[in-house]
């Protein structure tokens, strides 16, 4: 089993879960993210004035699947959050030893589905 973080543009996520879905995966965790990168923020202009907002908003959806599913969960994200432009995010990959259900007590395979 795999774990794929993913920090991508709030714009994107609605077209990204949307294709999620079209191939069979339903379960993610989605959390409010700020931050910089390449990006190094954006100039914001208020009232006349010009200044420099440092943290971009962003998303973290996070998810734990078979091995066998990660390179099309990959090429899903790049299809659904590629905008060609800097800030498009990363995808993260990590092992996971074991996953508990915690209600049936299920494990492996059986507790992520």
């Amino acid at each position: 089993m795999k774990k794929i973080e993913a920090i991508i543009r709030p714009d994107k996520f609605q077209e990204l879960r949307s294709h999620l879905t079209e191939i069979g995966i339903g379960g993610l965790t989605i959390t409010e993210a700020a931050g910089t990168g390449k990006q190094q923020g954006q100039k914001g202009l208020f009232r006349g004035t010009t200044f420099q907002i440092q943290l971009l908003s962003k998303l973290k959806v996070e998810m734990v699947v078979e091995d066998s599913q990660v390179e099309s969960i990959i090429d899903v994200m790049i299809k659904a959050c590629r905008t060609g432009k800097i800030g498009d995010g990363k995808i993260f990959i990590h092992p996971i030893e074991e996953v508990v259900s915690i209600r049936t007590n299920e494990r492996g395979t059986p507790a992520i589905l």
